[in-house]
């Protein structure tokens, strides 16, 4: 019984992978019926159901199965790869459980509307659009970085320890979902992962466990860095698979926070999303712009940089390369570019936002 029902799990893997590619097709069904309906019910079961938890459990089932992993190879190399038969279809076995589950918790997200017809706004702008928003952010930079630094030219230093950014996190979207009732997070899970120092030289700020529904940030990165980086996992808690749309909701919460710093720390991430646009598509104006800046926000770009230089290492692209192919699989054509989707998101909704005024 136990080898006909392996044999059957192996089988249900193809079976699944042509079953989301057909899903693919149809975003409307799965933005009605899973994304706006089940997800965020079982969702918020998940996160009610370990939250409390001080610790990452879903850090701790990586370990488990990074265990098990290790012991599987050990005894095919022991075993010499005999009776491949049935280890073949024991690996197949355990991917197809996997696999459903991925996708049943949370990766059916990938294939829910995009966010700009979800908004109901466009995704294109023009080059003077995008100059006019940079102009915005730059201003409203400009006097934060005033209001919270010594100087024009020192970087904003947040003053909070790593949990009250977290709670100050929660904070921010409690008040966002007065006007988007579909960003409103209950169930807290926001974690520190027990692998920040390995994601820091992997190249990552955090990543959320689609098995427990936990987000988990890499705390060892700049603090200035943490109110988006949290918030962009907690965008992909509610639902919002892609990593640009992820960004564009942690732009959102933080710009509207009540908390100056984590509006600081807002502004002037969609701001560098817009200038490595504007860079692309006008450098001279791009020039121009960027001598505007106070210098003291240019010290807190190269402090970010800097850190990520001081934690490369020959296996970074590696990671990079895989991550970027697991986006491309995951629905995302255009894999770690897509990322400049979000410029035309924020560009599109403070359009929106100035004709509604």
């Amino acid at each position: 019984m136990k080898k006909k029902a392996l044999y059957i799990l192996a089988f249900l893997l193809p079976v699944q992978i042509i079953f989301i590619m057909f899903l693919a097709g149809y975003p409307e069904l799965v933005e009605n019926w899973y994304s706006r309906l089940l997800y965020p019910q079982f969702s918020k079961l998940m996160r009610y159901g370990h939250g409390f938890l001080p610790f990452s459990l879903g850090d701790l089932l990586y370990t488990l199965f990074g265990i098990l992993i290790l012991r599987w190879f050990i005894r095919r190399f022991k075993q010499k790869f005999k009776n491949s038969r049935f280890w073949v279809v024991d690996a197949l076995a355990v991917l197809s459980v996997v696999y459903a589950c991925f996708h049943i918790f949370w990766g059916f997200n990938y294939y829910r509307l995009p966010l700009h017809k979800a908004l109901e706004i466009e995704n294109d702008y023009t080059t003077e659009e995008l100059h006019q928003l940079s102009e915005i952010l730059i201003t409203e930079s400009n006097k934060l970085h005033n209001q919270l630094s010594e100087n024009d030219s020192v970087s904003v230093v947040i003053p909070y320890s790593k949990n009250e950014i977290f709670k100050k996190t929660i904070e921010g979207y409690t008040n966002i979902s007065k006007d988007f009732p579909e960003l409103t997070y209950k169930g807290e899970s926001l974690k520190r992962s027990l692998y920040s120092i390995p994601l820091s030289y992997m190249g990552f700020n955090g990543y959320l466990n689609p098995l427990t529904g936990e987000a988990q940030v890499n705390t060892q990165i700049v603090p200035y860095k943490i109110p988006t980086t949290a918030s962009h996992e907690i965008g992909h808690q509610l639902g919002f698979a892609k990593e640009n749309e992820a960004n564009f909701i942690a732009c959102l919460s933080t710009m509207n926070h009540p908390d100056a710093y984590f509006r600081y720390s807002g502004y002037t991430f969609a701001l560098r999303y817009c200038l490595n646009e504007l860079y692309r598509r006008d450098p001279e104006k791009f020039e121009t712009l960027k001598a505007k800046l106070n210098p003291g926000i240019l010290e807190n770009y190269r402090e970010v940089e800097e850190f990520w230089l001081a934690h490369q290492n020959p296996m970074e692209p590696v990671f990079q390369a895989f991550y970027n192919r697991f986006l491309i699989v995951n629905n995302q054509a255009d894999g770690m570019k897509s990322y400049s989707y979000v410029v035309a998101l924020l560009v599109n909704y403070f359009s929106e936002e100035k004709n509604r005024i």
